[in-house]
């Protein structure tokens, strides 16, 4: 491409037009031009300084498009395909000259082609210095070196797995010993770390491990699910280190080797017989580790800690993370589903759908196209157990399906209240509690029929006038919407003695002397 404003200024100088042609590699008749031409549009070096050569060409030889340039090649590619065995720059550029004759362009001379590739690989080689903000960010991993302990039975050598995570500022570690590096211990060993630190950093820096990264990728890495959950929980978010750059988490990795020497080896002589006095000893060598003066600056690991970056994380939430596993399970024809060989409910509009299941210490929570449905508590102990939740019921099996007084009571604890004193006075009515079932499903009848609000309000209202309503004295409250009249004033309660006199016409009529109150 033409050096239009270097030819501009070289002639402003008053370099010779012999020089000019040496110095911007183009023809005489091509500097004699632009010349003619910044005459001719009274272009000076004074107003060519401030625009480009591609300002000028515009200006010059207005509508014509710019000059052919020649393909560049793809240096990143070429630097990664230098690493492998046998491949050299000769075979590189002739490759990439086949390539742009193919595309129809045109190719550098090798010289070019090398030129530019090791301008690139100086750049490739550098290494940036990153600035991390107090409280931004740690970097977590395991250490390659192992740690052991002795089982006292058999004598046999355990191997355990160490956990290190390193804040980026302060340089202050956290280091844990586990048996495995499983999901369950890689995200153990997150809680604990937050708790030792006593706040959460915005973003934590793993290698792409499965336990963290479910698919790892240049440009947009998928985080492990639980991995993903357990960020959520704290606040915090996940930037894996790129694959093959562990400078990316340079303290993690420095680190490491520092704590091979100053942890593990110190502990070298020592036996340890469980995991957990294994723990012990490294933990009173990591607080004299974060205590160790630093080489090159004043302090140490702790008082960098603790005078820039303690106050900036983020703090802990209320309560800690609880580890879940996940299942996938389909809802059969009872509208339950077995998990860990226990059954629970869930709406029977969901029979035949495939549901997945969060499965914690004390909670099953489970989930429909992404939707929490509902969740019990989980049960232990005997295999089978089963429970079920009454409005996951069709109203069918609602009706004839609550089969003992609790689930009669819990029900009508769901409704409210009032509604509950009530079911209870049906249950203890009678000398036999099965004797009054029939009034409990027809009170539950009416929550159907009418709402619970409006169900709510007939029970308050029905114990306004006897400590002790029938199903018929809701039923008639309902019927004739005295639920939605506002009373003017509570009349005095009576006692039931007092309320065998009759209440009016009420809740009291014919059909009580007839039938008997808790006959439906």
């Amino acid at each position: 491409m033409t050096n239009y404003r270097e030819i501009i200024r070289l002639n402003h100088q008053g370099v010779s037009g012999r020089d000019i042609v040496k110095s911007c590699g183009c023809s005489r008749n091509t500097v004699a031009r632009i010349l003619g031409k910044a005459r001719e549009h009274g272009v000076s070096w004074s107003k060519a300084e401030g625009m480009t050569d591609g300002e000028l060409r515009e200006l010059f030889y207005p509508g014509v498009a710019a000059p052919f340039s020649r393909t560049r090649p793809d240096c990143e590619r070429i630097h990664k395909e230098m690493g492998k065995s046998g491949v050299t720059l000769t075979l590189l550029w002739q490759e990439y000259c086949e390539q742009s004759r193919q595309n129809g362009d045109i190719p550098l001379m090798y010289s070019q082609f090398c030129l530019c590739y090791q301008k690139y690989a100086r750049g490739a080689n550098a290494t940036m210095r990153m600035i991390r903000k107090p409280g931004e960010s740690a970097e977590v991993d395991w250490a390659g070196q192992k740690g052991f302990w002795l089982d006292p039975e058999t004598g046999e050598r355990i191997e355990a797995s160490i956990f290190v995570g390193v804040l980026s500022s302060s340089r202050y570690a956290y280091v844990e010993a586990f048996p495995s590096q499983n999901q369950e211990s890689w995200l153990n060993a997150h809680v604990n770390m937050f708790r030792y630190f006593g706040g959460v950093p915005r973003i934590l820096i793993p290698d792409n491990l499965k336990t963290g990264i479910a698919r790892p990728d240049r440009h947009e890495s998928v985080v492990n699910r639980l991995y993903r959950e357990l960020t959520e929980h704290y606040g915090t978010a996940v930037i894996p280190a790129r694959v093959g750059k562990p400078r990316d988490k340079a303290n993690a990795e420095g680190t490491v080797g520092t704590i091979s020497t100053w942890i593990l080896a110190a502990l070298r002589e020592r036996t340890f017989f469980s995991l957990r006095e294994l723990n012990e000893g490294i933990r009173e060598k990591l607080e004299l580790f974060n205590a160790r003066p630093f080489q090159k600056k004043e302090g140490s690991r702790l008082d960098a800690f603790l005078a820039e970056e303690k106050d900036l994380l983020l703090p802990l939430p209320r309560n800690p993370y609880e580890l879940a596993s996940w299942k996938k399970v389909t809802v059969d024809k009872s509208y339950h589903v077995l998990v860990e060989k226990m059954l629970y409910s869930v709406p029977y509009e969901y029979i035949g759908h495939e549901m997945e299941i969060r499965l914690t210490r004390n909670v099953v929570e489970i989930f429909f196209d992404g939707q929490r449905i509902c969740s019990h508590a989980r049960l232990y102990g005997r295999i089978g157990q089963c429970v079920t939740a009454p409005s996951h019921m069709p109203p069918s099996h609602r009706e004839h399906g609550m089969c003992d007084g609790s689930r009669f009571v819990a029900w009508a604890a769901d409704v409210g209240p009032h509604t509950e004193i009530v079911m209870r006075g049906l249950l203890s009515a009678h000398k036999v509690e099965q004797q009054g079932y029939k009034s409990c499903r027809g009170l539950v009848r009416l929550g159907d029929t009418y709402s619970f609000d409006r169900l709510e309000a007939a029970c308050e209202k029905a114990l306004l006038y006897t400590p002790r309503p029938g199903y018929k004295n809701v039923r008639t409250i309902l019927t004739t919407g005295q639920d939605r009249v506002e009373s003017v004033a509570a009349p005095e309660r009576k006692t039931e003695a007092e309320s065998r006199e009759g209440l009016g016409g009420i809740v009291r009529g014919a059909e009580y002397y007839r039938g008997g109150n808790d006959r439906c």
